[in-house]
């Protein structure tokens, strides 16, 4: 068999590019080759040692479009088709699967995370892994996974055109979550430390009132909301900080999503916890119906995709773009890796 590339995060800090086999496909599976890959703050927590679930070495990437190159008899996939990846590899038996919550199998592997994931030329994985792109072009493709994140937490967070809504962390998580509370008719506000970040978010996801982190955020909660707080916050920096003062940002009956994860204890207030009633909820990854979402979106136009790729690299340069991105992230929303 044949070599190809990949691109490993070796230790904390180090990427290289690697010659391996070419994958064989399995008996349930389809071999697709990798045609465009983003890279999230995931990857640059990897790329940092930050990230709570990872043994390293590891191949990086799961934001992923790809192009199938070979499929089992009778497949529902024909070999040249576009397809957007789910790279949530679940294991079908477990309570969350059997429930519809794959999501948050108990055995999840997700690409480039807990297994080798698609920053590499081909990847062989099952079947059901794939999504059909539904015409929409590739660059879009890629954007679907991080963009149902945000779709699957406004969902998990019943959020309707009644609410109040906060998302703290201005990011392409944050971004997406403030997009789809957008699209289910609240009033959204955006809470971040940088101004530039924060401007755009709120630009990209119309219509969003502005929240500068320090000193006056407060202040700015309670004139926006009378004081009452909002009715959903979501917390999407990854920073404990942040994670532990959005308690007191939530309404009375409100509700409080945890989409960002920090791999440290969360500590809050009970007698506050309580006096509001307050919903505490967990928002993990992403489930199909979250993809179909965000497809519809995009296919109607409803997402400035013009705006949120902000930056773009290839397979040889990526080894020396990543780094400089991770520390350097002046006008970054969303970096691609093209592979063509």
């Amino acid at each position: 068999m044949s070599l190809m590339k990949s691109v490993a995060c070796t230790n904390p800090g180090q990427l290289e590019i690697r010659q391996v086999d070419r994958p064989v496909r399995g008996d349930a599976e389809v071999r697709v080759r990798i045609r465009r890959i983003g890279i999230c703050g995931t990857d640059f927590h990897i790329f940092e040692g930050k990230h709570p679930f990872l043994a390293y070495p590891r191949v990086m990437g799961h934001e992923l479009a790809a192009e199938i190159i070979e499929t089992a008899p009778g497949s529902a996939f024909a070999v040249g088709e576009h397809v957007i990846i789910n790279p949530y590899l679940s294991c079908g038996a477990c309570r969350a699967c059997r429930t519809g919550k794959p999501n948050c199998c108990t055995g999840i592997a997700v690409l480039g995370v807990h297994r080798d994931g698609g920053m590499c030329e081909e990847i062989s994985l099952p079947e059901h892994n794939l999504v059909r792109s539904e015409g929409l072009p590739l660059d879009a493709c890629a954007t679907v996974e991080f963009l149902a994140i945000g779709a699957h937490a406004v969902r998990r967070g019943g959020v309707s055109a009644d609410d109040r809504v906060l998302v703290a962390g201005a990011g392409p998580i944050g971004l997406g979550v403030a997009i789809f509370a957008r699209l289910a008719g609240a009033e959204v506000s955006i809470l971040d430390l940088d101004p530039g970040r924060l401007e755009e978010a709120c630009r990209i996801a119309a219509g969003c009132q502005p929240i500068r982190a320090g000193d006056g955020a407060e202040a700015e909660v309670n004139r926006l909301t009378g004081g009452d707080g909002f009715d959903a916050v979501f917390d999407a920096t990854g920073n404990l900080a942040s994670i532990q003062s959005g308690f007191t940002r939530v309404a009375h009956g409100g509700r409080y999503v945890l989409v960002s994860v920090v791999n440290e204890t969360v500590a809050f207030s009970d007698p506050e916890f309580h006096k509001r009633e307050m919903s505490l909820i967990g928002s993990r990854n992403a489930t199909s119906e979250d993809f179909r979402t965000v497809i519809a979106a995009l296919k109607a136009g409803k997402i400035p995709l013009e705006r949120i790729i902000t930056h773009r690299t290839d397979f040889d340069r990526v080894i020396e773009d990543l780094p400089r991105w991770a520390h350097d992230k002046t006008g970054l929303i969303k970096a691609m890796i093209t592979l063509d």
